[in-house]
This record gives C-alpha cells, structure tokens and sequence, in this order.
C-alpha cells in the first residue's frame, strides 16, 4: 500500500497556533519533509515529537529530495510535508512533490491551520473580498517597478510579501505610482511585537521610519484600483503639469482638478520632474 502525503499548516510565529490535528498527525508519520529541518526541530521539540525522519526539501534541494520522499511514500510510509511557517506552498517549496504524488496516484491530503494571508486579512481594513496573491516582490528596483505598474492596474486587492531591506523602497515606488492608494501592512504576525499599519505610501512611510528596527518579513494589501484607469490618469495628468509648471503650482492645479492631496501631488511632481540637468 501506498503511503499519504500530508500537508500540514504549521505557526506563522506563536507556536500555540499549531492545531490538534496537526500535532496528531506530525507524531504519526514515519518522515517530515521541511523547508528548514532547524526551524521544524523547534516545533517537534515545543509539541514532543521526537525520533521521526527530517528530511530538508528546500527550492535548492526540491528535485533530489522529492525522490526520496516518494520512495518512502511508495513504500508505504507516511510522509508529512512542513515549510518554515504557515501553509506549505504558498510562495514556499514543494509544488513539485505534490504533483508528482499526484501522478503516481499518492494520496495528497491538506492539515489546514496558520496563514499569513488569511490572518492578515482578518484585520485589514482595505477592502480585499477580491484578492490577487503575488508572493514576493521583485528584488531588483527596475523589476519591482514594472511589476507595481501592473499590480496598480488590477482591480482586485493585491496581497504581496516583502522582506524588511527593501519595504521602504517598495512604498517609496508606490508613493510614486499612486500616492493616494490605500495600504496595509502586517509584521511580526502572532508574535510578541507584531504590528499592523494602514494608510497611503507616504504616511506609512513616515510611520516605519520612526521604527527603529525593521524586522522580520512584511505582509502587504493593496487596494484595488478604483476605475482601472485612475493611477494612471493622476500620474499622466501630473506628468503634463510638472513639465510646464513648477511642482508647487502643478501640485495646486492638480489638488483643484483630481480631488487628490496637495503634498501628496507636490511629491509626485517632484518625482516626475527628475533630477535638474548637468550644466
């Protein structure tokens, strides 16, 4: 008989949102495969699971180590797939082990539990009912601005992750963008200081540049573009005012015509105007 794969939800930070189930079947299973083998010998440790095979399937390892597991599930072995916190797949490891279960007729059974989508949305106050989910955020600034161009035009909500060197930067793109598009961020979810933020780029800015320390991985929602057309049109409408008129007076016009904030479009016509030429 074939083996089960399961695959278990595991805390996103505070380890007592691990569910009954969850425990249950982590002390069952004959092998475990995780993201981060130190980070699920914490979990085993908190919850008294011991002696059980760890098996590291990592994005750098996936290929070699769903071999193994699927020997062991073809031989009958229970298998429990973790990743370091949350759902397992979701912007983590281990697709390629589902599917190939899949094609080997492996039963695929979910544990569900933590997310940081979920609970993030939970509390946010943008509205989301209708959510586009794109994970992390480009790395480098010319693709993450190419992609918030795109991610700015859909008309549902975007939720996104972004580690903490780069969030500032990601806001700073938006404050650009769309200086009046709505925002929530979460940080340090479930944990002793976790935080929640919302407002537009710049007053979010304002709010982390008073943190001392930008910690810990940042879940984000976007709200969706109102009329699909309407971040373009004040970024269009602004790019014709700030190359005939100095910021303060585009910015004004601009208040009076687009219902948009004054500073908010003085930034913006900063932005567009570039730096002054050489000379």
């Amino acid at each position: 008989m074939l083996g089960v794969l399961y695959v278990v939800a595991t805390p996103i930070g505070n380890l007592q949102d691990i569910t009954r189930r969850a425990v249950d079947v982590l002390s069952s299973v004959q092998m475990i495969a995780a993201e981060d083998t130190r980070r699920t010998r914490v979990l085993l440790d908190e919850i008294g699971v011991h002696g059980v095979t760890l098996v590291a399937l990592h994005g750098h390892n996936e290929d070699q180590s769903a071999a193994r597991v699927l020997d062991a599930l073809q031989g009958g072995a229970d298998v429990a797939l973790v990743s370091d916190a949350g759902t397992p797949l979701l912007s983590d490891p281990g697709f390629d082990l589902v599917r190939r279960c899949w094609e080997r007729r492996i039963q695929v059974l979910p544990i569900p539990g933590a997310s940081a989508l979920a609970a993030v949305l939970s509390v946010c106050p943008v509205p989301a009912g209708q959510f586009y989910f794109q994970g992390f955020l480009a790395a480098r600034d010319t693709a993450r601005r190419t992609q918030l161009e795109a991610l700015l035009a859909r008309q549902e909500a975007v939720l996104f992750f972004e580690a903490p060197h780069r969030i500032e930067r990601c806001l700073m793109d938006i404050k650009e963008l769309d200086p009046t598009r709505q925002i929530m961020l979460g940080r340090e979810m479930t944990k002793r200081h976790e935080s929640y933020l919302a407002g537009t780029p710049a007053e979010l800015l304002g709010e982390l540049r008073q943190t001392d320390s930008l910690r810990g991985e940042f879940v984000g929602v976007i709200e969706a573009g109102s009329d699909g057309g309407l971040a373009l049109d004040v970024r269009n409408a602004m790019a014709v005012l700030a190359s005939e008129l100095p910021p303060s007076q585009a910015a004004k016009i601009g208040a009076a015509l687009l219902g948009v904030n004054r500073r908010e479009l003085y930034d913006l016509a900063i932005a567009l105007r570039g730096p002054p030429s050489p000379g």
